[in-house]
């Protein structure tokens, strides 16, 4: 459906209110342990002890004083967080609780608000096989409202068919200079992205996340069916009843997903795997808190 202002709105607070208490969860389970913040910032100056690196002595406050005094530093929390997420037609599939784009909305959503409870700047990138949406990192209560509503109306226009990966995070390498922490969100059933991925693993620290609906693993044993694959239109006529065709099915899916798992993992960069049955914070508590 194409939403009007005011049920777009009212979709965007709803998943505001049913994420938020949610996030606070997330910050209570991690987020702030998680992630550093992006350097060193100077705090106080204080006596001398023994121990302390002489490296930190403020010299001027020492002549002063006339007794040695050291700079005190501490870590600056202050953090760029973006969500970078695949909006393509497959991210439109779901036969479970939700779509992977509701899915999608809320695991964004409540990254997002956790990000902005801590006070860190937010961003967002939504692509298919080209940019569609790039909102750059701010701060603020309509800077979030924003991003809510790119995230709840995905599902609204007809969407591109192609996933690339790859220009995507070629992209966000190119506008995001500053170290960022960057969720990818999506099915990851695209071209090679590999290179692409290692180059955003050396400028920033990046996630994955994977979202999957059963109804990819298993086809049901229900006769005859005609399927049509989201990202290239084409259709096929398929025995679900026949035992070799489901298992044909089930290969396929294992080994798309054996394939991604090894090219994060080539590449150093944690990929967390999420169905669109399951919970998103629960999951995203257990990486947070998992260090």
């Amino acid at each position: 459906m194409r939403y009007t202002a005011s049920s777009l709105l009212g979709k965007v607070r709803q998943l505001e209110i049913r994420t938020r208490r949610k996030s606070n969860q997330m910050l209570a389970g991690g987020y702030h342990s998680r992630f550093h913040g992006r350097g060193m910032s100077f705090s106080e100056v204080r006596e001398y002890a023994p121990g302390d690196d002489v490296k930190t002595i403020d010299w001027n406050v020492t002549a002063r004083m006339r007794t040695p005094y050291v700079k005190v530093f501490e870590e600056e929390r202050e953090l760029i967080v973006m969500l970078v997420v695949d909006v393509s037609a497959s991210s439109l599939f779901g036969t479970r609780l939700r779509s992977k784009d509701e899915l999608m909305a809320e695991t964004g959503a409540s990254l997002l608000l956790s990000a902005a409870a801590n006070g860190d700047r937010t961003g967002l990138l939504l692509f298919s096989d080209r940019i569609e949406t790039y909102v750059p990192p701010k701060r603020g209560k309509k800077h979030v409202m924003r991003i809510l509503r790119e995230l709840v109306a995905v599902g609204e226009s007809a969407p591109r068919p192609q996933t690339d990966v790859a220009a995507a995070l070629q992209f966000l390498n190119q506008v995001q200079r500053r170290r960022s922490i960057a969720f990818v969100l999506s099915d990851f059933d695209a071209p090679p992205f590999d290179k692409a991925l290692l180059a955003t693993a050396h400028r920033h620290d990046a996630v994955g996340i994977r979202l999957w609906d059963e109804a990819e693993r298993t086809l049901p044993d229900v006769g005859l069916l005609t399927v049509q694959d989201a990202e290239n239109g084409a259709c096929y006529r398929i025995d679900s009843s026949d035992k070799a065709t489901r298992a044909a099915y089930a290969k396929g899916f294992d080994e798309r997903t054996a394939y991604t798992e090894a090219v994060f993992r080539h590449c150093g960069v944690p990929l967390l795997s999420l169905s669109t049955t399951e919970e998103p914070v629960r999951l995203l508590q257990n990486f947070f808190m998992s260090r």
